[in-house]
């Protein structure tokens, strides 16, 4: 552990108020009066501290942005003067947040002004760090990249983008990786919510959220598994407290630790790490036994549950309880629960889905709601909480290595479309890819290597890799390689490349766990305060943000920095063709306005810059329940033109609060299932039977809308002379008029069509969810009956391996299972957090929870330091927490710490003045290995390991 606090920092430009100062500036000190702000009492007026002394008497400018440390999307007034940011509130009249801030939240105004920040480019040179000039900068970084493509073709280098980027720049990094020629591209879901996307989008569609936040205030029950919003989304928790006040709603937590959430439950199940999938199908068979299932709703709606029945056949209590650990009677009353009180929701996170059967899990809670028929009704839904804040729009935007923005895919007809929407010649593009053939297929339409195995594209035999080389230079930018499982591997894979590449607003923990003595470059990056565009909360509500300062010390914004380098590699030209550049900076709106072109899938078409601005500007005007605004400019449009906004702007969609819901035209927000998976499957019709749209003219299912349907349907005339011209040939994604999905919406149809969910998704390695258990099991005696797959020789362009591992019995020597979450007070990998004076003093050591029980039995007491070892040999020294909130058999770690590697300090491998306020192990440095069958998501919520004092 390292605090300390700079001295010597002038109390001007709000760079050194004391925490007393920033608490009375904050309104912090009143958090009894923000939290009934929230509940939008009529009295409340501000007030400010009596001896408040004004930075200068130049005017207060206020200026709208969106808090950055995850995605509820809190809404934060600014306060800047003479261009220096004094001073902030959390916006008592925004329709998501309505006052309330999290710890994280208030900190916002030091992470914009933070001392710790890098200052100016740097590079290693023999162990220490120099200062560059942006212009030799991405001269020398360029010209390895140029080397380095020429040698190797250009899959050898990796551009891992952020969840932290705006839209509009986590959009163009995907396109700058396009005409790079390279799909090894990637961003935090992939360790997040691949897994969801995955699952959700497989079920029924769409891999999002299907309600939000504030619609949870309608909801009668609400199960959380693998989620804790108390520390990890505090703000979204008084949207849940409310539907417990007013409803009495039943608030369920599952999760094997005793959480903060949990102390405010009525009824709280402790399950084993690793068996989710073996709980909810316990919860289905009593729901079945007892005919507590909604039979009209999966008749007409749903696909493939009878095989679902099959499964949960074989689930019986007692099995349940042996693989979960969890009692009949327990089982029983929470089914019960869930069944008696409708509508209710599920709420997941990481807990859920960073397993290898992580698309298991999550495809199991959506057939749960599917069976209970709360999808797409407010108060129901699979309400996935997202932890960056643009996490849920940098996975829309297509920042992955399997897919274009809008999940297009990679295929050459996905590619020709945006070759179309980017002006580009399709055979140019052909051409910036590697001639070769790989394994997996041609370059250019073979998913690439995902973040989450970047260190095997480097360590991995090269034969075993399913592209020309092993990776030699990695982008990390906004990544905190902390949060990612493996670390002594990860060191050894960072020592092997050419060169590293960090772009962030802080050096990061990959600026210093290396290793290296070269090689390594620092790029100061802008926060999004110092830059503006939108960025998507995990309702699917976009939000504009204002540029609150101008960039501080040396840095830049990303979307600059990706300019600066796409003019050293040659393609700026490409790349910015119909994008204006201010000087060196791309103009934010015209990247808007590109995605808007050619994101039809999800409906990223409709939410224009002005749109989007005026959403803003007039916040206040949304109603808090329903997010709809009352009167005003926007009058009828939901908060943030939630997606799918269908068709253009000048439509005037006015967004979808609701996923699937069927009460709704689609003109005004209502929606059915996606006709996703085709029409039939072996003779059974996939439309939906008897359940349409408000007022749709086919009144049962459909298929998607092309141009021939709207022909056979009489609608053709329905298109103006030029979109006739544009939608011939096309379907309703693929149409850049927008013309096929106006017509559809004008007959109150869903372009995407209109079919049944599916719980049989047979194109994944489990068509039906099964229990497997995880690959280092503590129960030996379920891996015969509860198996994990055979290895893949190539999957993400490297082999991935489940039955060699499981198979390895270490139970003698690491016996205790390991877990690991979120807290309160630092976000992600935690560098910018941990760089806030007021949230390290909250938190200041990194530790372990041990249960009392294995804590006596070991011999350690609360407080002491001891050694985390994991199964596969990192280890961490941590301070022990004694608690009964973990299970004598579990332990917990934090993972949002780092600085400290396997006992060794490394803080003075930070660039002078930029180590974090606190240093602490990173608990990924005990994790190991792990990957989900479908989208490679590591394993963290379940390992094994041992604990013993430390010397």
């Amino acid at each position: 552990m390292r605090l300390t606090r700079s001295s010597s920092t002038p109390r001007t430009g709000g760079l050194g108020i004391s925490r007393r100062q920033f608490l009375k500036r904050s309104g912090a000190t009143t958090g009894g009066l923000a939290a009934a702000g929230f509940m939008g009492a009529p009295m409340m007026r501000r007030v400010d501290a009596a001896e408040k002394t004004p930075y200068s008497d130049a005017p207060i400018e206020t200026r709208r942005t969106v808090c950055s440390h995850c995605s509820v999307g809190c809404g934060v007034y600014a306060e800047v003067q003479e261009g220096v940011w004094t001073g902030q509130e959390p916006a008592f009249d925004h329709p998501i947040n309505r006052g309330a801030h999290c710890a994280k939240g208030a900190s916002l105004r030091q992470h914009g002004h933070s001392t710790r920040r890098l200052k100016y480019p740097m590079k290693l040179v023999d162990g220490e760090w120099q200062r560059l000039s942006w212009e030799q900068a991405i001269e020398e970084i360029g010209d390895k990249v140029l080397a380095l493509t020429e040698q190797h073709g250009p899959d050898s280098v990796y551009w891992l983008g952020s969840a932290k980027f705006n839209n509009e720049q986590a959009y163009l990094l995907r396109k700058f990786a396009a005409l790079a020629g390279t799909n090894n591209t990637d961003h935090q879901a992939r360790i997040c919510h691949s897994t969801t996307v995955a699952g959700v989008a497989n079920t029924w569609g769409y891999g999002a959220m299907t309600n939000s936040l504030n619609d949870i205030q309608h909801s009668r029950a609400i199960m959380f598994i693998g989620s804790n919003p108390c520390e990890a989304h505090p703000v979204a928790m008084q949207h849940i407290l409310l539907a417990k006040e007013r409803n009495q709603a039943e608030i369920i937590v599952v999760d094997p630790r005793f959480t903060r959430t949990a102390a405010k439950a009525d009824h709280y199940v402790r399950l084993r790490p690793g068996s989710d999938v073996a709980f909810i199908w316990g919860l289905l068979w009593h729901i079945f036994e007892n005919g507590w299932e909604d039979r009209d709703y999966i008749a007409q709606r749903v696909y493939g549950m009878d095989d679902v029945r099959s499964e949960v056949a074989a689930f019986a209590p007692d099995v349940v309880e042996n693989i979960t650990g969890v009692p009949e009677a327990t089982m029983r009353d929470t089914a019960r629960r869930l069944a008696e009180n409708r509508p209710g929701c599920i709420v997941w996170c990481m807990g859920g889905t960073q397993h290898t059967t992580g698309n298991n899990n999550t495809r199991a809670y959506c057939i749960l709601e599917l069976a209970l028929g709360n999808i797409g009704i407010s108060g129901g839904g699979a309400n996935i909480f997202r932890g960056h804040d643009n996490v849920q729009g940098a996975t829309d935007l297509g920042l992955m290595s399997h897919s274009l923005p809008g999940y297009y895919g990679l295929s050459e007809g996905a590619w020709r479309h945006w070759a179309r929407v980017w002006d580009l010649d399709y055979d140019w593009l052909v051409g910036r890819f590697d001639p070769a053939e790989y394994a997996d297929g041609k370059p250019m339409n073979a998913s690439g290597i995902t973040v989450s195995r970047w260190i095997d594209g480097v360590l991995e035999e090269e034969d075993a890799i399913a592209q020309r080389t092993r990776l030699k230079a990695m982008f990390y930018w906004g990544h905190a390689v902390n949060s990612q499982t493996r670390g002594p591997e990860m060191r050894r894979a960072m020592q092997q490349l050419e060169m590293m590449v960090i772009v962030d607003p802080y050096p990061t923990v990959a600026a210093v766990m290396h290793d290296r003595r070269d090689g390594v470059y620092l790029l100061p990056a802008c926060t999004q305060f110092e830059t503006t565009g939108s960025v998507t909360a995990t309702n699917r509500s976009l939000q504009w943000r204002d540029r609150v300062i101008e960039p501080l010390f040396e840095s830049r914004p990303d979307h600059e920095i990706m300019y600066l380098l796409a003019r050293k590699l040659g393609f700026a030209e490409q790349l910015f063709k119909h994008i204006r550049v201010e000087g060196s900076e791309p103009v934010i709106e015209d990247i808007t306005r590109e995605f808007n072109r050619g994101m039809w899938t999800v409906g990223y078409t409709g939410q224009s810059p002005e749109r989007l601005k005026a959403h803003q500007q007039n916040w206040h005007t949304f109603d808090f329940e329903t997010l709809q605004a009352r009167g005003g400019p926007t009058d009828g449009d939901y908060y943030g033109l939630p997606w799918p906004c269908w068709g253009t702007a000048e439509m005037g969609h006015p967004g979808t609060p609701i996923l699937y819901d069927t009460s709704k035209k689609v003109s005004e927000g209502g929606l059915t299932f996606r006709a996703r998976f085709g029409i039939e499957r072996d003779g059974v019709s996939l439309l939906a039977d008897g359940s349409f749209s408000r007022n749709s003219e086919l009144d049962d299912g459909y298929p998607e809308f092309t141009d021939a349907m709207l022909k056979d349907l009489g609608w053709w005339g329905d298109l103006t002379a030029q979109e006739q011209q544009a939608a011939e040939g096309q379907n309703w994604k693929t149409d850049l008029s927008g013309g096929i999905q106006r017509v559809a919406i004008a007959h109150e149809c869903a372009p995407f069509g209109n079919a049944k969910a599916r719980c049989n998704v047979w194109t994944f390695p489990d068509p039906i969810p099964r229990h497997r258990e995880p690959l280092y099991t503590s129960r030996r005696d379920l891996v015969s009956d509860y198996p994990t797959w055979d290895d893949v020789a190539s999957h993400y362009r490297l082999p991935t391996l489940y039955r060699s591992i499981q198979q390895k019995d270490v139970t003698g020597t690491y016996p205790i299972i390991l877990t690991s979450g979120r807290l309160v007070e630092y976000e992600g990998g935690g560098e910018e957090t941990r760089s806030m004076s007021w949230l390290a003093e909250l938190q200041q050591q990194m530790f372990v929870e041990i249960n009392p029980a294995l804590a006596n039995d070991l011999g350690i007491a609360d407080g002491e330091m001891v050694w985390v070892e994991g199964a596969e040999g990192g280890r961490v020294r941590v301070q022990a927490l004694v608690t009964p909130r973990v299970a004598r058999e579990v332990v917990f770690m934090p993972f949002h710490f780092g600085g400290l590697f396997q006992g060794e300090d490394l803080h003075d491998r930070y660039p002078e003045g930029s180590a974090p306020y606190v240093l602490g192990e990173a608990a990924n440095t005990a994790t190991t290995y792990g990957y989900d069958s479908v989208t490679q998501m590591q394993e963290t919520k379940c390992t094994l390991c041992r604990i013993e004092k430390a010397g």
